[in-house]
């Protein structure tokens, strides 16, 4: 049955993003009880070649139980020019709500990934345009094109930089700090910004949920309000952080309060808490607030806030 874009869960909204094995049942199993806002069977690094035929339908019946757990269920193929057209192939049958495209460097990518996909759209009677593409910025020239590549189609809503790709293009040290990445997280985050579509943090590629959690903070102190992930166990952590707090909105209550007080009264500005409250400010909590009520108007429909 077809996936409703009017029921989809809206980009803005989606936390986190699991990347799975396109082939392990047992490891698609833990993704799904995991709970993400949307999963990603991947059929790139993380299947290996000789399985692929395998994994492409595997995920036939994997994105029909994220539609049946109200989870967005997407798919990460191999690049066009190795086996993304045999990908595509298989699963547009399942009519995933988004292609992730890897190692993108350049908007012609998108533009080729964006017609093969109407192709299918039209042969499977999909509506045109339904299907949202992903690219994912892996290298320094991806980085430095990001502007291009996110606008490069209409399909584009989000985007997602890499971790251990793009440390290895850089020749950089990894760590689980993460400083190695740090002029690439915020590079791509004012780019995806000035863009206007959701910019997905690289994921911790390290098992422990401590650092996850303090890495998707850091996140959340940049801007960020999508992570991707690969370890299950990190869903719930990431999803506690991208998630405002009763304190968070607490807090930003008051700090509306507050300023419509002081601008009530003709004064500039108001003070909450130590901090003087100017426009900025006082828009920032009104987004915090209204988040967490689209977040709790998505959770209403779909499930548990986890």
């Amino acid at each position: 049955m077809p996936y409703s874009v009017a029921r989809r869960r809206p980009p803005h909204l989606r936390r986190t993003w699991l990347f799975c094995p396109g082939a392990d049942a047992a490891a698609q199993a833990a993704a799904l009880d995991a709970a993400p806002d949307v999963l990603i069977p991947d059929l790139e690094d993380f299947t290996p070649p000789a399985l692929r035929p395998r994994g492409r339908e595997m995920i036939l019946a994997l994105l029909e139980k994220c539609r049946k757990a109200g989870l967005v269920g997407a798919v990460r193929v191999n690049p066009l020019a190795a086996e993304g057209r045999n990908d595509l192939g298989v699963v547009m049958q399942a009519r995933p709500a988004a292609v992730l495209l890897p190692k993108t460097g350049a908007p012609e990518q998108v533009v080729e990934l964006d017609r093969a996909i109407t192709d299918h759209e039209r042969r499977l009677t999909i509506p045109t345009g339904s299907t949202e593409i992903v690219p994912n910025v892996e290298t320094a020239a991806g980085l430095v094109a990001t502007g291009a590549i996110v606008r490069a189609s209409a399909r584009v809503k989000a985007c997602l930089v890499a971790a251990e790709d793009m440390a290895a293009d850089l020749g950089a040290e990894r760590g689980p700090d993460g400083a190695e990445l740090a002029y690439v997280r915020q590079r791509f985050l004012v780019e995806c910004v000035a863009a206007g579509v959701v910019a997905i943090d690289a994921p911790y590629t390290f098992s422990d949920a401590e650092g996850a959690g303090a890495e998707a903070r850091h996140s959340r102190r940049l801007g960020y309000r999508a992570k991707s992930a690969v370890v299950p166990a990190h869903v719930a952590v990431i999803n506690a952080v991208l998630t405002p707090d009763a304190e968070a909105i607490a807090r930003a209550r008051r700090i509306v309060d507050a300023f419509d007080a002081a601008r009530a009264a003709g004064r500039d500005r108001a003070e909450v808490e130590g901090i003087l409250v100017e426009v900025p400010t006082y828009l920032n909590a009104k987004r915090l607030i209204a988040r967490d009520e689209a977040l709790r108007g998505v959770h209403g429909a779909h499930g548990s806030r986890r």
